[in-house]
């Protein structure tokens, strides 16, 4: 369908296939945590860095998320809860695809955790939302991760690759699971899953090297990018960290070369933000 592939293109580099997304939808989840208070300055500033996409809800794109910096894609995320509920990994819909294409989104995402009493009714809406995406060509990414009492380990390369093949075989277009720890783990998940791969950034990290080292190892995997939003909007530098992140998953970089990149204060003036 042209206007799926027309989508996939505003979300994925024409050039390498590949995707750099930075997930902003966490003011629902979290409320107004640092690095993301300030929506529009956020956008602008992964934006300059060079990011593919960000993923937000659907109040923050009525507000004018993309004013103010370069134009980057849109995915509108269409579930959530919050922190505060008695199960937080019970995730209900709180849009539609309908109200997405109105809101001039590129692509949709939906969230699923696996392995909890809740599991059922989620699985469910993803099939809901997969069937509506797939009949006005709206690009899909699933973000499934194994979270629940029946789970002992979410980082599990077992439970992951169980979670990445779930969503292939629902439908959806792009799936985001969390990094196993280790290349070879990981090219195991991407092997198992027929439609391309993402990884989550998890939470803050203590280092750039590890943060990256990351990145690195995915993409030797197999992964078709990254989508990485606290260790991204929470850093010191959102544009920087966003361009070093790029030159791993769009021109193949090392993780030192990048390092050198992030740390060249001469290049400073080049991605500010006014």
């Amino acid at each position: 369908m042209i206007g799926k592939q027309i989508r996939m293109e505003r979300i994925f580099d024409r050039n390498t296939g590949k995707a750099v997304i930075v997930p902003m939808d966490h003011g629902l989840s979290s409320g107004p945590i640092a690095g993301i208070t300030n929506l529009k300055e956020a956008v602008a500033q992964v934006a300059v860095g060079g990011a593919n996409a960000i993923v937000e809800h659907k109040g923050q794109v009525v507000r004018g998320h993309r004013k103010g910096g370069p134009d980057v894609g849109l995915i509108v995320h269409l579930s959530g809860s919050t922190s505060m509920s008695p199960d937080p990994n019970a995730k209900t819909l709180v849009c539609t695809v309908e109200e997405a294409l109105q809101l001039g989104a590129d692509g949709i995402s939906v969230h699923i955790n696996i392995g909890n009493g809740h599991e059922k009714e989620m699985l469910a809406d993803l099939g809901k939302v997969e069937h509506a995406a797939s009949e006005w060509g709206m690009p899909l990414l699933a973000m499934i991760y194994p979270r629940g009492k029946r789970i002992k380990n979410e980082y599990d390369a077992g439970a992951i690759k169980h979670a990445a093949r779930l969503g292939a075989e629902m439908g959806a277009d792009v799936v985001k699971v969390s990094y196993t720890g280790d290349r070879d783990s990981f090219r195991e998940v991407v092997e198992g899953c027929h439609v391309p791969v993402i990884i989550a950034g998890g939470p803050k990290m203590d280092s750039d090297r590890s943060m990256l080292e990351m990145v690195k190892g995915a993409m030797e995997a197999g992964a078709a990018g990254t989508s990485i939003g606290r260790n991204v909007f929470q850093h010191k530098n959102p544009t920087r960290i966003v361009a070093a992140i790029s030159m791993i998953v769009h021109e193949n970089a090392s993780v030192d070369d990048a390092l050198d990149y992030l740390d060249d204060i001469q290049e400073e003036k080049r991605w500010h933000v006014a």
